[in-house]
This record gives C-alpha cells, structure tokens and sequence, in this order.
C-alpha cells in the first residue's frame, strides 16, 4: 500500500438501506468526488437506525481511516438516533446553534408555514462539534475530531449531503492532507468477452509499471478496461499512464468502442452531435427505455426527435404502419416485423437515424422457436438498414436493459462505420 494514502471510510444508517427499500446512491456519490481529489475509499457500509452498530461501526472504521464520513440519521423524528450517539461517542452536551436557528426559521418562512418545536430541535448540536451549513436543507452537518481522525455526520437526503460534501467538506480535506495523485484512463470495448481480453492482453498487463493497476468491468455484453496509476510524481504517471494507454487501444482496436469512461448513451449522443445528425426510436419489448436513456443526457434535444413506443399489434399497425399480415404469420417478433418498424419510424418522423426493437421479455410468453430473451433489433440510416436476432437469458428487468445496451452498441457502430 502507498504509505501516502489517505483512506476513508463511508458509513450510511437507516434500516430502509438494509432491506433495500431505500437504494444507496449516497456513498457511490461520495466515492467518486473523493476518488478525484485522492482520496482512498477503504470501506462503504450501511448499517440499521441500532445504537449499538453505529457505535461499532465508529469503531472499526477509525481504526483504518483517516476520514469517517457518515450519511442517515438526522432527521426530528424519534428514529433518527445519529445526533444523540454522536453527542455521547465524542464526549459532548448538546447545544442550541443559534445560526442554525435563524437558518430553520427562515426556511419556514420563505415557505409561509409553521415552525414547530420538533423543526427547532434541527439546531441542537453538540457542543463539541463544528458546525457545517447545510444551505439546502434544515439539518446541519457536523465535524468532530477524536485521535488524529476527522468524522463528519450529514443529512441522508443526497441533495443536501452534496451541498455540504461540496462546499463544505471536500475543500477541507483537501487543506488539512497531501494526498497522493489518483489518476485513470477508461476504454470500452465490445464483442468479445472479459476472459478473451484477458489472454489478448496478459503479456502487455504483465509489464506495467507497478503503480499502474488494469481493472476489469464487465457489463452489458461490453468490458471496461480501466488503468488507474497512484503516486506523488503527475507529470511522470500521466506521461507513463498515456503511454500504456496508447499501447492498450492498439492492442484491443478491433474491440474498441470508445476512449473515455462514458455511458453508451452519452457516446452515441456525442457521435451524432459531431456529425449533426439526429435520431428515434421504435420500442415494443422495451417500452421506451432506451429513449429514457438517451434523453438522460442533457442536450439530448439536439439530436433526438422523439420515439414510438408501439408495444401492442394496433399501435404496430396504426403508427407505424407494419402489415396485419406479417404480424399474424411471422409474429411480432421476427426480422420481417422489426424491418417494417423500422421502416415505418423514419416514414414517420425526421430522423436520419434509427433504433427498432421487439422481443419477448419474460418471465411468460416464450415459445419453442422464440424462448422468453429473444430480441430482434433494426438499426440504421434511410440509405441502409441492419437487423439482428439477440438471445438473452435473465429475468424482465436485466432483458430490458441488456437490449437497450445492445441496440445503442449496433447504432454506434453502425453510425461510426458508415461510408460518407
């Protein structure tokens, strides 16, 4: 290990991220924005509203990190113990802030509503902490110091722990540790799978330089491979890290997708941004969801004109204008369907671009000749057109998502091959 290295450790409480009714984006947050400054996430965890975990879990964490960073339990109402243990844990009796005071009530009164006594108890603070501004909410962030370590409570709602983690807390880490540089450089590749890659590259993984680790994230029919190098000396890694990257991208060239660490939707978006051309989608099997993606990214407006989501034969039939014929003898999954969705989206809208998809989801509907996975795609441009049959194997959701992934793969490629 770098004995440079500043770790941290990420604690989240509440009983609703143990039974996942509540899902934990928090602390991946926060690992990214410390991740970027160099700081070494050693731990993320969650533990229930039990006096007891949290303790120990205060514990533990402080014995390997330098920095604890706690999210969850600050709310007014009697489940959110994270206040009280905090006052005990350092040592401390709890005390008006009376600037968190002024802040509460002026919330309540931008908002013309009643402040009552369980909204002022927000301002109560352990004397023995540093008060942090949680300019988006009512409940403070707090700092404490306790042998050399630095612990820091905020609010579970992200919203507000990003102001604080933004204005507050990462400033602050990054005056009081020199802390080593982390740096990376991300390609995706598709087609082939993680182990393939793995033989492909081993004689060239095996002679990188020893602060430069390879890692690889398989998802979605496509790989990751990401180089991440840790040290003091920027100049010398990045011109080492740059070096072997290039050495990378030409030993998987007839793999690679893209150079940078972007989803598959922000990289189709920038490839029909660069060559001003616009696209839509037709979705029966997966409802629309890959128009969510595309439209995720901001500036979407662009290049995208908008999709179909013809998911029953009528909507087939009426908007698009595929054959009652082909639907009743070849099924609505087949090649000559989702050829005829294809062709009815660009009659119907401008696009010069197009996605059509049709399948069978699951968990019922499959047959013999067409298992529950089947998936039939149509990509392509006015000039020309490619259909390909995909089997997939996982339940509703993962089929939904793997055949988005796959259909923004083809149209990519698809755009990026073309012949002008």
């Amino acid at each position: 290990m770098n004995d440079s290295r500043i770790n941290a450790s990420i604690i989240t409480i509440g009983d609703e991220l143990l039974i996942g009714q509540t899902i934990d984006t928090n602390s991946a947050w926060m690992a990214q924005e410390l991740n970027k400054i160099g700081v070494w996430v050693k731990r993320r965890i969650a533990v229930g509203d039990t006096r007891e975990d949290i303790w120990q879990a205060l514990d533990e964490e402080s014995r390997d990190s330098q920095i604890i960073l706690i999210t969850g339990g600050l709310g007014p109402t009697a489940d959110d113990i994270t206040k009280p243990l905090l006052c005990e844990y350092f040592g401390g009796k709890m005390i008006v802030n009376n600037e968190v005071l002024e802040h509460v009530k002026n919330i309540f009164a931008r908002l013309n509503r009643p402040m009552i006594e369980r909204n002022a108890k927000q301002a109560e603070v352990p004397d023995v902490c540093t008060v942090l501004m949680n300019m988006r909410g009512t409940a403070p962030g707090m700092l404490f110091r306790k042998n050399g370590r630095v612990f820091v409570s905020m609010p579970g709602v992200p919203h507000e722990m990003k102001g604080i983690m933004t204005d507050e807390v990462l400033p602050l880490i990054q005056r009081e540790y020199k802390m080593p540089f982390i740096l990376h450089r991300t390609l995706l590749t598709a087609g082939v799978g993680e182990s393939f890659l793995a033989d492909l590259i081993e004689h060239w993984e095996n002679q990188l330089p020893s602060f430069i680790k390879l890692a690889y994230l398989p998802n979605y029919g496509m790989v990751r491979l990401r180089l991440t190098a840790t040290g003091t000396e920027k100049e010398m890694m990045e011109q080492e890290l740059d070096a072997q990257f290039n050495q990378l991208q030409q030993i998987v060239k007839d793999h690679l997708v893209v150079t940078e660490d972007l989803p598959l939707e922000k990289a189709l978006g920038d490839l029909l941004k660069q060559k001003g051309k616009s696209i839509a989608t037709a979705e029966s099997c997966s409802g629309g969801y890959i128009a969510h993606l595309i439209t995720s990214i901001p500036g979407s407006s662009e290049y995208f004109k908008g999709t179909v989501v013809s998911y029953s034969y009528d909507a087939k039939e009426t908007i698009l204008g595929v054959n009652h014929e082909t639907l009743e003898t070849k099924g609505a999954v087949s090649e000559e369907t989702i050829k005829e969705m294809f062709d009815g989206l660009l009659r119907v809208t401008t696009a010069d671009y197009g996605i059509a998809t049709s399948g069978i989801m699951g968990p019922g509907g499959g047959t013999e000749d067409k298992p529950v996975g089947t998936v039939w795609v149509a990509v392509g441009s006015r000039k020309k057109m490619i259909a390909k049959r995909l089997q997939f194997r996982h339940d509703r959701l993962k089929n939904i998502e793997l055949t988005a992934a796959n259909a923004m793969l083809m149209m990519f490629q698809f755009i990026r091959d073309e012949q002008e």
